[in-house]
């Protein structure tokens, strides 16, 4: 969180920021979870139930893209402050995108139910990557909340997992295609889901990266890993 400033009311405004992301946070969390147990357990009032709520994390980004703007207009935050303040501005549109793959996987998901596709197609690819994000995610936020950047590159190296979930089950998703074309229709649905989340990875990365960001002033969306370990292990 913030440091302590001079002004009360600079501190509660960026408090209040804060706070604010980390409420769409959990929210678009929520989202992801439903949707992958949307998924996995083939609910339909659960996909609809995601599909209903992305409106919930839309509005949240608008009120707090407002928010951030209204603060730099009013308080003009400089340093770590003005970066903490952009950092929470990119991560909202991160959240909000990361919320819009949990509706696709919803709404993928409703399509195979709705068209009573059977397939003998084997998703443990799927719902794995799908509990890795859910925690990347989670992680991500945690560590932005505390600022830990050392946790925040713990996160940014995880999404490679998640990355080489996604590859193994498009390999495979290949082959079963190939070996029945009956399956390509429920395939090509599946194939959506599994890049959905694998989108999902991505988006929680970038917020850890974020973290990096803010408390080292350092642009490491491209840096290796021992850049990464170097960036957060600077005194600041």
């Amino acid at each position: 969180m913030p440091d302590k400033h001079l002004s009360s009311q600079f501190d509660v405004d960026l408090n209040g920021l804060c706070s604010k992301l980390l409420e769409m946070g959990g929210l678009v969390e929520q989202q992801i979870s439903n949707a992958m147990r949307a998924f996995t357990d083939m609910d339909i009032q659960i996909c609809n139930q995601v599909i209903a709520n992305e409106k919930l994390v839309n509005d949240y980004e608008i009120q707090i893209d407002l928010a951030c703007t209204e603060f730099i207009a009013r308080r003009q935050p400089t340093a770590r402050d003005l970066r903490l303040v952009m950092a929470i501005s990119k991560a909202i549109t991160n959240l909000e995108r990361a919320g819009d793959e949990a509706e696709r996987v919803a709404r993928r998901t409703k399509r195979l139910i709705e068209a009573n596709h059977q397939s003998d197609i084997n998703v443990a690819e799927i719902k794995l990557s799908g509990q890795m994000a859910v925690s990347l995610l989670r992680r991500s936020l945690d560590s932005f909340a505390r600022l830990d950047t050392k946790s925040a590159v713990a996160v940014v190296q995880e999404d490679r997992q998640i990355d080489e979930e996604f590859r193994a089950f498009v390999r495979k998703l290949i082959s079963y295609m190939m070996e029945d074309p009956k399956t390509i229709t429920a395939g090509l649905d599946m194939l959506s889901i599994a890049k959905a989340i694998e989108r999902i990875g991505d988006h929680a990365k970038n917020i850890a990266e974020f973290v990096i960001y803010i408390a080292k002033g350092a642009d490491v969306r491209h840096a290796s890993h021992e850049d990464l370990v170097r960036e957060a292990s600077k005194s600041d």
